[in-house]
Formats: structure tokens, C-alpha cells, sequence
């Protein structure tokens, strides 16, 4: 069976640059989160707004848009990728279930799905463990999700003591435990952002890559990338063995970034 990524042709004009970019807390932000009121809701569900963009970071990633292959790029299922409406152009592709799944034109990629699969192949049981022991798990508050057939996802009330008897339990060799507040990811090492932008780089032959994000899921995407673009405090929150531009932190972190983007779009030789 084709892939629809093989038969889409390169993004017409635009300078073949990929820009990846994680989406929660580095593009868009939660009702929760301080970002002004001149703000643009891009996500809701069952008439309530879930996520926002600043307007200053909507007008930017127009213009971006028109100049760079952007790609989405994030840990969010199908579904909740889906519920977002940027409104800023075209995007085609995007990635998501942290790379495992591409979406082209809003479709999954079954080739690349199938690659996905054959790559986590040496995880499943060390997966299929951590699935046990969450299941029997007091502390679990959240039903435990296999996303995809890729990752595992819960919420616990004690995320960080059970993320410690998880790592005793699995391989690290081949699984990543991973902890967002009280949400607890199990994901194969072969699943990482980094992996993924490593397959589209390659696929598009992409002369640069530039990615960017916030969270520990984004080391990897980071790593890979030619240039990676970080929040203030980053490097000391998770200290790096690689080099990133890590934003001042005077305003929100999108805001900052899309303007540095741009920056790099006026360049002649921006990396």
C-alpha cells in the first residue's frame, strides 16, 4: 500500500526548512496558564475553550507558515490533535502519539504507523509489565491507556514514587518513564520525538531542521534538530549535552519564539 506522505509533494514555495514544534505550553497555552486576555482560543470540547495561542504569536506563525514546512510535533493522541484549529494556513503533516503516528492532510500515515510499530517491537514486554503493575496500582486515579499500541498513558496521586518503582520494574534500555505532574507516560526509546524527526528529515531530505519545545519529551526532537529553541530555565531544569537558544523568559514563551523564528526567516543562511 503507497504512503500518502510519498505521494505528497514538498510544501510548493517554501524554503525547505522543517520547523518541529511541540504544541502544549511551547505554541499553545491552557485557560490555566497567564497569557493575557488578547489571546485566540484554537482547541475546545463540549462548548468549553480548552487552549489558547497569544494573537502576537497567531500573526507570526502566519508569516512563518508561508516560509517554513511547520510540523506539529507532539505527545497528544489522534483525537486530541484534532480538536485544534490554529487557523493559520495549510498544514499537512503533522506528528503525534509522540512521533508513532504522522497525520498527512488529517489522515494517518498506515506505512508510517506500521513502521512505528516494528520499531517498539523489542519494548512490548517490558511494556506489557508496566501495564501490569499500573493496573494493580492503588495510586493509578486515571484509566490506564495504551495509546496506539505505542505508549502508555495514567494520571497517580503519587506520580514520582511510582515512576521510581516503575524504573526498578522495566528495562530503561527500552522504555522511558516519564512524569508531567500527575500524569505518568511509559513510551518505548524507539518512540521518541527525536526518532521521529530523524524519519521525516530523511524522507524530505530537509537541508535544516529547527525544533522546538519545553518539556522532557522534547530533549530528543531538541537533540536531532539543527537549531533547538528552549524556554528560560530549561538547561538548568534539564541540563544538556548539546547546545540550544534558550529564550530570555521577559515574556510568553511563544511570543518569544515565533518572533525568533521569523528572525531566522529574514536570514539569508539562517542556521
Amino acid at each position: 500500500m503507497p504512503s500518502a506522505y510519498d505521494e505528497k509533494n514538498p510544501p510548493g514555495e517554501r524554503d525547505m526548512t522543517i520547523l518541529h514544534l511541540d504544541l502544549d505550553n511551547t505554541l499553545i497555552y491552557s485557560c490555566r496558564h497567564p497569557i493575557g486576555n488578547d489571546r485566540i482560543c484554537v482547541e475546545s470540547s463540549q462548548n468549553r475553550e480548552l487552549s489558547f495561542l497569544t494573537r502576537y504569536t497567531y500573526e507570526k506563525l502566519k508569516q512563518i507558515n508561508e516560509r517554513l514546512f511547520v510540523v506539529p510535533t507532539s505527545t497528544r493522541s489522534i483525537e486530541q490533535y484534532q480538536r485544534i484549529r490554529l487557523g493559520i494556513g495549510s498544514i499537512p503533516c503533522a506528528l503525534v502519539c509522540n512521533g508513532g503516528v504522522l497525520l498527512v492532510n488529517g489522515e494517518k500515515d498506515i506505512p508510517w504507523y506500521q513502521q512505528s510499530l516494528s520499531l517498539i517491537q523489542e519494548s512490548l514486554p517490558t511494556l506489557q509489565a508496566a501495564e501490569y503493575f499500573l493496573q494493580k496500582d492503588p495510586r493509578r486515579t486515571f484509566e490506564l491507556r495504551f495509546i496506539e499500541k505505542l505508549f502508555l498513558f495514567t494520571k497517580c496521586s503519587q506520580p514520582d514514587s511510582v515512576a521510581e518503582e516503575l524504573r526498578k520494574l522495566v528495562d530503561p534500555a527500552l522504555v522511558d518513564v516519564i512524569c508531567n505532574k500527575e500524569k505518568l507516560y511509559v513510551v518505548p526509546v524507539n518512540l521518541s520525538k527525536g526518532k521521529a524527526v530523524e524519519r521525516f528529515r530523511k524522507h524530505f531530505r530537509a537541508a535544516r531542521v529547527i525544533a522546538a519545545g519545553d518539556s522532557q519529551f522534547d530533549i530528543s526532537m531538541l537533540r536531532e534538530a539543527d537549531m533547538g529553541i528552549v524556554p528560560q530555565g530549561f538547561t538548568e531544569k534539564y541540563p544538556l549535552d548539546f547546545p540550544v537558544e534558550e529564550m530570555p523568559g521577559k515574556r510568553t514563551f511563544s511570543d518569544e519564539m515565533s518572533e525568533r523564528i521569523w528572525e531566522l526567516c529574514q536570514e539569508t543562511d539562517p542556521l
